[in-house]
This record gives structure tokens, sequence and C-alpha cells, in this order.
């Protein structure tokens, strides 16, 4: 990587000459700026490593006074109707949408996460004022448990939800304010106040979210920010006792320790966690489209997304072919380039500790029997390339595309371990039971997909793999009404739509006799 020098050509992509100096939101006010760098972590944009700013390494204190601001507000937040809540939730998705701020958050978000513009402003950005605009709706029409009329009919029974307080909201770093967003919105819908705490690697767009909160002049303390590490921040959000939910999206082993700090106090948890999710091709599947959604499952996001297929299993009789055609397919159509530039389809992975992380697999690959098909190293790039180009990809964490063959499905470590980047493993199977097994014998059950064109086989193989999650024919096809979560390793609960209200309140009866 690069020497840290400032990165003053991205800051001025987003309209400032300056670097950031990210501070806490806490009750509907910044933090004083703190000027000594020494005591701030450095935001670094991971495609060329230089240094965008500076955000605060908060602990228990600043935790504490995000507490304190977050419970003033609980009780006359909870107490809106939900309509006016709604109309918050409508006003912050109409400035994320806005000319001001959509195109900031697209370029911040490429910036900060090394990722396509491409894709932060076709996902990213659109997702999160999505996510608002959606639950702002949903809230207005929510009422999921009907009354009922006991035995003795003089007597009726009605459920009653409630805001079930102030939550803390922590959110990873592979899609920052689209994960974020998807905490915060239904949160402050089902008429919780919050306190946040994105991930250190991303954090630029929940600092311009809290600029936008600020804007619309959300009541204070009902949204709140504390930027940090997770062992500090991250910790103290989590122990602090007046909090009585926490909803985490991350790492399995941290996930394993929210939860070992949250069950003595019996707080409400939501964990999305890790995942290794298999991809099966039948041998009647329609080659082409299998072909193609498997690229895509692979190395969107330069396969930093939960949900990517990073394991295919290919039946015996078309094997051969479907690595043909996937490696000729990932070698013409994704491009690694700069992520500002709207034809790259390949950025940077996330971090320079990320890549290093990912390409110990690639070696751990090889010393297990791999074969790299293609990718695994460096990207390269012709002398028509501009200089900004070349100067970036020959400093940031940038890695191509990899696709390995000939791994011991059964112990390999690559094939069962979670890696979180564009690194897919193909291997062969002979008959549909043999690849149910291979498919559910990781410790992850997050999401899954399955190729093939008879109904039967393909209902009954996605019926038998266990996620939470399966597509046949088709990968991220996601609508927000539907639960998203894992089994086993990749999760606790569920999220989206009416899940998500669920959550963030709790239910009691309350029965009424004439």
């Amino acid at each position: 990587m690069a020497s840290k020098s400032i990165d003053y050509e991205g800051l001025r992509k987003i309209g400032v000459d300056s670097p950031i100096f990210v501070t806490n939101f806490i009750n509907n006010k910044f933090s004083e700026r703190h000027e000594n760098i020494n005591n701030l972590i450095s935001i670094i944009n991971p495609s060329n490593g230089k240094i965008l700013g500076y955000l605060p390494d908060s602990s228990t204190s600043e935790v504490e006074a995000a507490a304190e601001a977050a419970l003033a507000a609980q009780e006359s937040w909870a107490a809106l109707p939900r309509k006016e809540r709604s109309l918050w939730m409508q006003k912050i998705a109409d400035r994320i949408s806005s000319s001001d701020w959509f195109e900031k958050l697209a370029m911040a978000e490429s910036l900060d996460s090394g990722k396509a513009i491409k894709f932060c402003r076709t996902v990213d950005i659109p997702r999160a004022e999505q996510n608002f605009r959606y639950f702002s709706r949903l809230i207005t029409v929510w009422h999921p448990d009907p009354a009922i009329i006991g035995d003795d009919p003089s007597t009726l029974h009605y459920p009653h939800r409630k805001p079930v307080g102030v939550s803390g909201l922590i959110s990873p770093w592979n899609l920052p304010l689209y994960l974020l967003t998807w905490k915060v919105a239904p949160c402050l819908a089902a008429g919780c106040a919050c306190i946040c705490k994105p991930s250190e690697v991303t954090s630029l767009t929940a600092f311009f979210l809290a600029k936008i909160m600020e804007e619309v002049g959300l009541p204070s303390g009902v949204f709140n920010v504390v930027f940090g590490t997770g062992y500090k921040a991250g910790q103290a959000l989590v122990s602090h006792p007046r909090i009585p939910a926490i909803s985490f999206t991350g790492g399995t082993e941290t996930g394993k320790k929210i939860a070992l700090t949250c069950a003595p106090m019996f707080k409400k948890v939501s964990l999305e966690l890790g995942g290794k999710n298999p991809s099966i091709i039948l041998p009647d599947c329609d080659l082409d489209l299998a072909v193609f959604t498997s690229a895509r499952a692979a190395f969107n996001n330069q396969g930093q997304i939960c949900l990517c297929m990073s394991r295919v299993y290919v039946h015996a009789s078309i094997y051969d072919q479907f690595v043909e055609k996937l490696v000729k397919f990932t070698q013409e159509n994704f491009k690694v380039g700069h992520p500002q530039d709207p034809t790259t389809t390949v950025g940077s992975l996330s971090s320079s500790s990320h890549l290093d992380k990912v390409k110990s697999y690639i070696e751990l690959a090889k010393m297990e029997g791999g074969k790299l098909e293609c990718g695994g190293v460096f990207p390269t790039w012709d002398e028509a390339s501009a200089e900004e180009t070349r100067q970036c990809l020959s400093a940031g964490a940038f890695l191509e595309p990899t696709i390995i063959t000939g791994l011991d499905p059964c112990t390999s470590r690559v094939i069962k371990e979670e890696i979180f980047g564009p690194v897919v493993t193909i291997n062969k199977f002979e008959d549909i039971e043999s690849v149910i097994s291979m498919a559910n014998s990781t410790n992850y059950g997050l999401a899954a997909c399955v190729f093939g064109k008879d109904g039967q086989t393909t209902r009954k193989v996605a019926q038998s793999i266990r996620a939470g999650m399966v597509w046949v024919n088709c990968w991220m096809v996601r609508d927000i009404n539907t639960p998203f979560g894992g089994l086993k390793q990749s999760g606790v609960g569920k999220e989206g739509g009416s899940h998500s209200l669920e959550f963030f309140t709790e239910l009691s009866n309350i029965t009424l006799m004439d």
C-alpha cells in the first residue's frame, strides 16, 4: 500500500478540500472536533492507501452520553402517532435522494470502501433511500396481531405492541449505508430511539447520514451515532444495562461475543452473521444462466456480500463445460479498475489487511492442492490506461476475481471457512444426495442457489438445504417484505418487513371482560 498521504483528489470529489474530521452525533449535536490525529482513527481510501480523514476512537463515556440522550428522547418519540413518525422518515428518504446528497453519498461510499461507483449509484444509496421509504409506509398499516374472543364470550383478548426501547445498532463495513439504514429505518418506525455504531473501517456515510438527520430536524436524541472500534465503543454499547435491544450485522465470532454479553441481561438480540453459501448446478440447468448468475453471485461488490455464493457444486456431466464458460465470462465481464471509473465492475477490497487475509486463503488453496483457473493476483493494466488508474491499481487493495478447482470438498479449509472476497471454489458431484450433503457440510446456513429446469428436483434440493434463504434459477432477488436471516452459525432472528418491526417492539396480551 502507498504511504499514508492525504487523498486530496478523492476529497475534492465530495466537495471538500481538506481531511474530514468525523465527530460523534449525540442529542442532535456534533461533538467537538479532535485536532490530535494521534488519538484518532484514520479513514483510509483502500483503492490508493491515502487518508480521507479521521474519526474518534470512542469508548464508554461517549456511549453513556448517547444513551442518556436516547433514553431522554425515547418516551416522546414512542408517543408520536405512527403517521408522524412516517412523515419524519419520508423527509429523510427525500434528503438521501436529493440532488444535494445522492451523488455525494455515492462517491463517499466508493472512496471509503473501495467499491465501484456504479455499484454505489445503483445499489447502496438507492437501497438506503428505499429502506426509509418502505418502513415509512409499512408502519402506517402494520397491524399483525388480531384480537380474540375467548371461550367466555364476555372476554376479549387483544395483543398490544409497544416499542422495545432504546436500541443499539451495529453495522458492518461491506455495505455501510445500505445496512445501517436497514436497521435505523425499522427502529425509528417502531418508535425506538437508537444509538448507531458503524464499522470503523467505513464510517463516512454514517457521518453524512447524521448530517441529514440534523438537516431535517429530527427530534433531539432519537438518532445518535458513536464512532470507534468494536472492542471499545461496540462493547460499551452492547453491555450497557439500560439498552434493551441490540441488532448486529457482522462476523460470526463477534456475534458469539455479543450473545455472551447480552444473555445475562436478557437483552433482545438480532444477529446477522457470516456465510459460506453453496450454489448447486444441476445437469438440466440453463447453462448460460447458471454461468452468468454464478459470476455475479461470486464477484459482485468484490465478493464482499454475505449472500455471495462462494462454493459452486456442478454435476459431473457438465462440469468441464461450466468451468470453461465461467472462467471465460469472468475474464471478459468483470473488469478490475479505478473505483470511480463508471465502467469498473470490480473495485478495491475494503482494506489492505482484508486483502492480506483473502490472499492467504488463495495461498492455502495452493497448499491444499487446488488449481487456480483464473485470478489470484494483483490486476494488470495496459499502456493506454490513465496515469491515475495505473497508480491506483498499483497501490490499492485490488485482487482479480479468482476461481479455484480441485480442492477436497470434505477437508479443505478454503471450502469450509468464510473468505469474504472475490474467491469461488468449484467441485463436481455425481448424485443429488451427495451434493446436498456437501452443501450442508459447513457451520454456516445463510443462503444458497439451485439451478435446474425440473421443478420437482429443484424444490427437493432447495428444501433440503439448511439455509435461511434459497434462490432457484436466480440470485439476490430480494423483496424487502420477506424474512432475511440465516440458520446455524449464520445468525439468530429474522429481519425484513414485519419481522424487523417485531424485533423493535414488545408484545403483551390484554384481556377485557364485560
